[in-house]
This record gives C-alpha cells, sequence and structure tokens, in this order.
C-alpha cells in the first residue's frame, strides 16, 4: 500500500464529507426543515456506550453538538482512504464508484445508528430516504470526483 493513496483517499473523504454537508444543509433551507438530531444522539450513544463522561448536561450537549459532525466527517474520510489503500492508483469509475461510495457511507452510519438504537430505517418514510440517499449520493460523486482528480489519467505519470 502506497501512503499516497491513503492520503489522496483522506482528501477525497473530506471533500465529499463537505459536499454531504451543503447538499444537507441546502436541503434544510429548502425545506425549511430543522436540522436532525440523529448525529447529536450517536454522539451520545457512542459516549454512554464507551463509558465516556461529557460532563454536566448543558456543557455534554454542547459536546455532542461537536462530536456528532466529526464523527461523520471520520466516516466519510476513513472510508475513501480504505478506497485509497485498496484501490492501487486506479481511478473510480463512473458512475458505479458515486453509487458504491455513497451506499457505503450510508450503510456504515446508518447501520451503526440502527444498531446504537439512534433510528429504525424501516419506520422511515419516502422523504427520509431521499434526504438521506441524496446526500450520500453527492459524498459519493465528490470522493470520485476528487480521487480521479488526484489519480493521473493510465499511461501518464505524475
Amino acid at each position: 500500500m502506497r501512503a499516497s493513496g491513503l492520503v489522496d483517499g483522506a482528501i477525497a473523504g473530506a471533500v465529499g464529507s463537505a459536499a454531504l454537508n451543503v447538499v444537507s444543509y441546502l436541503d434544510m433551507v429548502v425545506r425549511a426543515r430543522p436540522a436532525s438530531s440523529t448525529p447529536d444522539e450517536t454522539a451520545r450513544r457512542l459516549a454512554e456506550t464507551a463509558h465516556v463522561d461529557l460532563g454536566p448536561e448543558d456543557r455534554a450537549a454542547n459536546r455532542r453538538s461537536g462530536l456528532g459532525p466529526v464523527l461523520g466527517y471520520g466516516t466519510g474520510i476513513a472510508v475513501a482512504a480504505l478506497l485509497g489503500a485498496l484501490a492501487g492508483g486506479r481511478r473510480a469509475p463512473l458512475p458505479v464508484g458515486p453509487v458504491l461510495l455513497g451506499g457505503a457511507v450510508m450503510a456504515i452510519s446508518d447501520g451503526s445508528m440502527t444498531a446504537l438504537g439512534v433510528t429504525d430505517p424501516r419506520t422511515w418514510r419516502r422523504t427520509d430516504w431521499v434526504a438521506d440517499i441524496v446526500p450520500h449520493l453527492a459524498y459519493g460523486m465528490a470522493v470520485a470526483a476528487t480521487w480521479n482528480r488526484l489519480r493521473p489519467p493510465s499511461g501518464r505519470r505524475r
């Protein structure tokens, strides 16, 4: 494994995570919906599971508000860094790459939140699924585009 692939993957993951958040915030603007409580609740449940005291409730709430998004960025960066470690310098195939990348991050985040009892996708409405799928597709597209930009076309060296 080349370290540059891991680093390039992490960079692509950070770009993808930013894209996911921008699309989510735009959805909040367009539909006038409130921010999701799932990142904060995930942070709370993880802290409880790990027996980590986040302090008095007023401070704990603030820490959860910071930890939730950091966990999301961590997931997005880790998935793309893993891509970088496994890709061997190959470019992400379009349009399959974005769908697989977005789907992987969505499965990890939704799966972990489901395991922690934060959410249950079986109860989601169509609008809930769309609000989850679209930002994850934006993540996948941004990761693939960034990754491919950092990879030279076949036969060319940087």
